[in-house]
């Protein structure tokens, strides 16, 4: 099949499967000119490994950790018509390219909020492991089914006690609009917490320690996002935000729970950038545009891949402790957070109109980040050409 980007609105809706593939060795040639990280992991569970902070986490454990990893993930195969999902195909990828390589990469697709798939998780790591030394926890999902109650969450992006004005980029038209968007009910909050809360994350710690395979000295790491003020209304102070407190409330927790065997859990603070969860939140494919044009100029821009061997390296499994902020965060949005750029996008934001978006903004960066994700838009792919689906 020829397969072109199909996009509606802020989600593309096919993907390509050789341009994931070389989405995927792009992010392997970023890590293997640097140096193996000594004392690093040797087996890594990524949970919610397809895709964004996930994905460069299963690369970097790879190849500049030479670990041995298991993925969880909820994708979609394809079929005899239609492509698989982006996240799909680069799990095939980088399992396919880990063992041409001689590592082991193995991965289970379902439901990671389920109990079934933990304790399937836990089945292939006393089979094929014995223990497991890291857990990378990097879930992004808009809906939980809660695993002993059958109730089901759902997450959203909204404010919270107050309506939130503001003003965004349309993706498909390439305009700047303004948005309104009502806060959330108690409800609405507590369906963000639920999904996207540190509650899964426990439940995973636990089923793995009631099944002893954690082994001595077991740690595990979060994602998450706090972004300058001007973005707070609609994340870390929305409902959003609420459930990225619960995210580093449980890694206190559970940072007090591993200790006693020599691990730690952290959250890790990430810089913006262009994934399939973020083109979602309003005001944000703004704001990144902006911060993209900034950081590019600075020479300080990075991706995924860049962040996530940038942990590894210099936090996680360096000489030295993690630098830490007084609530216990690593802090990996340090560059994006430097008060000359977040000056420059505070005096720019008023100024953007839908007439000088390009030359204000980094939208055309964006854009192309956008259809990379789906593995579109890529000078080394022939687009023309007839692929197959599996």
């Amino acid at each position: 099949m020829i397969i072109k980007p199909k996009i509606r609105g802020f989600i593309c809706t096919n993907a390509h499967p050789v341009g994931c593939a070389q989405n995927v060795q792009e992010q392997i040639d970023t890590v293997t000119p640097n140096s193996t990280i000594a004392k690093s992991p040797s087996k890594v569970l990524v949970i919610g490994a397809s895709t964004g902070y996930g994905l460069a986490s299963r690369v970097v454990s790879t190849w500049a950790c030479g670990a041995d990893t298991i993925g969880i993930y909820f994708e979609r195969p394809p079929t005899k018509t239609k492509p698989g999902s982006a996240g799909w195909y680069n799990t095939l990828a980088l399992e396919q390219k880990a063992k041409d390589s001689g590592y082991y990469a193995k991965g289970i697709q379902g439901d990671a909020f389920s109990d079934a798939i933990k304790e399937q998780t836990v089945e292939l790591i006393k089979k094929d492991w014995g223990k497991v030394d890291l857990v990378v926890y990097s879930l992004a999902a808009p809906r939980r089914i809660h695993p002993k109650t059958g109730e089901v969450f759902k997450s959203v992006l909204k404010p919270i006690s107050q309506p939130f004005y503001s003003k965004t980029i349309n993706t498909s038209l390439q305009s700047i609009e303004s948005i309104s968007i009502e806060s959330a009910s108690a409800e609405e909050i507590e369906g963000t917490r639920q999904v996207m809360g540190g509650e899964d994350w426990q439940l995973w710690l636990d089923a793995l320690e009631q099944a002893g395979v954690l082994a001595e000295g077991a740690s595990t790491i979060a994602y998450s996002y706090i972004g300058p003020e001007l973005t707070w209304p609609i994340y870390r102070n929305g409902t959003i935000g609420k459930a990225k407190a619960h995210l580093e409330t449980t890694a206190r927790q559970l940072d007090t729970q591993l200790k006693a065997k020599g691990g730690w859990a952290l959250v890790a603070v990430n810089k913006a950038v262009v994934t399939q969860a973020s083109s979602a939140i309003p005001v944000i494919p703004l704001y990144i545009s902006l911060l993209f044009k900034e950081m590019k100029a600075a020479g300080t821009h990075e991706g995924c891949i860049e962040q996530i061997d940038r942990l590894f390296r210099n936090h996680l499994y360096s000489k030295n402790s993690p630098e830490l902020d007084s609530d216990g965060l690593v802090h990996m949005d340090n560059w994006e957070m430097n008060s000359s750029i977040q000056a420059a996008v505070q005096e720019a934001w008023p100024k953007v109109t839908t007439e000088n978006l390009a030359q204000l903004t980094d939208f055309a960066g964006y854009q192309e980040e956008f259809l990379k994700l789906f593995g579109f838009g890529r000078a080394d792919v022939d687009y023309e050409a007839d692929v197959p689906l599996d």
